[in-house]
């Protein structure tokens, strides 16, 4: 047995990730690299932009088919999830599930590659996410953005925010974020609503991954990993409308709902929904993606994006 220095674990959460004592991390699910593509049965496109080079915060968008050439989709902002740790906006599994939401609700797509922890500690998906939030602005607020495909097909007007997981949670700290300080994004951003999918807001107890992943403040009652404990802070969201889709059989389902109580009763003036699966597990949807349960989760989306609008 290899009994050397760097050998020895000194940290690891289970299906996520390890961590040796010579700083080394050891991804126990490592995703792959899909290019983007133009695919001609749905007529959805996809590119890749780099918001951030340093960082290597890059954005892929996904056009759905364009029927008229000035034809405008409402917008979605869609953060991965993977506990804050593992995945990707490229990989395989998130690249196709991306695709199927653009084609299936109609909306133009931006899904967002921000770094991951433990290498990356948070905030630094916070403050990725948020760097990609500024570059949407830009364009809707008219003078310095330059991608060619928001410019022309983007509803700036009809902006939404999603994400599974970790992915929601991030969503809904830039949804906060904006809420707070809605001068950095300017005026021509209208961010109608969310929609948290199994979204991670911990659970009972403490939580290994955000007491790790977020050294500057482990506490899990953190306003950005536990925010139905802060209704005060709640109450400030800019958007109007929130969709909560949960697992009945998801480990963290209950934050999903206990967040969805917070929000009917700390004077939030929006209108929320929360929408359970039978039967389900933690992101179903995204490992049997053909599954009657999953096309009947990603039909919600679709009604939600298009009718809040």
């Amino acid at each position: 047995m290899d009994s050397t220095p760097s050998s020895e674990i000194v940290y690891e959460i289970p299906m996520l990730f390890q961590v040796y004592k010579d700083g080394r991390v050891e991804r126990f699910r490592k995703h792959d690299f899909v290019p983007p593509s133009d695919n001609p049965v749905t007529g959805v496109r996809s590119k890749d932009v780099i918001i951030v080079p340093e960082n290597n915060v890059t954005v892929r968008l996904y056009l759905p088919k364009i029927t008229q050439n000035d034809q405008k989709f409402p917008l979605l902002v869609y953060l991965h999830g993977g506990g804050f740790a593992i995945e990707s906006a490229f990989s395989t599994y998130y690249d196709s599930y991306l695709h199927s939401v653009a084609a299936e609700t109609n909306v133009f797509a931006i899904s967002v590659e921000y770094r991951l922890a433990p290498e990356h500690k948070i905030p630094s998906c916070y403050d990725d996410s948020w760097a990609v939030m500024k570059w949407v602005a830009q364009h809707a607020n008219g003078k310095q953005g330059t991608e060619p495909w928001l410019k022309s097909h983007a509803d700036f007007s009809r902006v939404f925010l999603a994400g599974d997981s970790a992915g929601a949670n991030i969503a809904h700290n830039m949804m906060m974020r904006a809420s707070v300080d809605e001068d950095k994004l300017g005026d021509g951003l209208k961010l109608v609503g969310m929609a948290l999918v199994h979204p991670y807001f911990g659970n009972n107890g403490p939580d290994r991954i955000w007491s790790y992943c977020c050294p500057e403040n482990p506490n899990t009652d953190d306003p950005r990993f536990n925010p139905a404990a802060h209704p005060s802070l709640l109450s400030k969201l800019i958007c109007s409308k929130i969709l909560i889709c949960t697992g009945e059989k998801d480990f963290i389902r209950d934050r999903g709902w206990t967040y969805y109580e917070a929000l009917k009763k700390c004077g939030w003036k929006g209108e929320v929904e929360i929408k359970e699966t039978e039967g389900e597990e933690h992101v179903f949807h995204l490992v049997t993606p053909t599954c009657d349960k999953a096309k009947a989760l990603m039909k919600w989306l679709a009604d939600f994006f298009q009718q809040s609008s």
